[in-house]
């Protein structure tokens, strides 16, 4: 599958690979992190603490951590990233697969990168066993909104927090 952007120029000439990160791709990684966070509006000041980058990648490198990291790459280039990880729940024997972040550089939007690296999650929860997989978004993120409504159902609940 070529990439091409909406102005029909080719994008890649290499097929999408969606696979999981190596501990050689942090420095194609972090920009990816970055560019997500900054999306929710955490940059500058309210940036994560290197601490929490840090701790969060070597999660994605342990096997024995329930936290996973997926990249879709095409010609050598990380063009996105997801990040998910496994729990239990009280409504299922299974484990629950919860995707937690989703990130494509602006130039692969719309190509099916986004739509690639959540077929991917779901491939990876259903070898896994897991019963479901499940996000949330910001209310104001209506373009990924409309990729979402394609791919899974609203479950119509409201996300309340308390920050400790």
């Amino acid at each position: 599958m070529a990439l091409v952007c909406a102005h029909g120029a080719a994008l890649s000439r290499s097929p999408l690979v969606i696979r999981e990160v190596t501990e050689h791709d942090f420095l194609a990684w972090k920009p990816l992190w970055d560019g997500y966070n900054a999306f929710y509006g955490r940059s500058g000041a309210t940036a994560l603490p290197d601490e929490v980058i840090l701790s969060a990648w070597s999660r994605f490198l342990d096997p024995a951590e329930p936290m996973h990291a997926l990249v879709a790459e095409s010609d050598g280039q990380l063009l996105g990233l997801t990040h998910y990880l496994f729990h239990r729940s009280t409504i299922s024997i299974a484990n629950s697969c919860y995707l937690q972040d989703l990130f494509t550089v602006a130039q692969a939007r719309g190509l099916g990168v986004g739509r690639a690296l959540i077929e991917a999650v779901y491939a990876k929860a259903r070898q896994a066993g897991a019963s479901r997989v499940y996000w949330q978004t910001h209310e104001t993120n209506t373009t990924a909104m409309k990729l979402y409504d394609h791919l899974a159902e609203k479950s119509g609940f409201i996300v309340y927090r308390k920050p400790l």
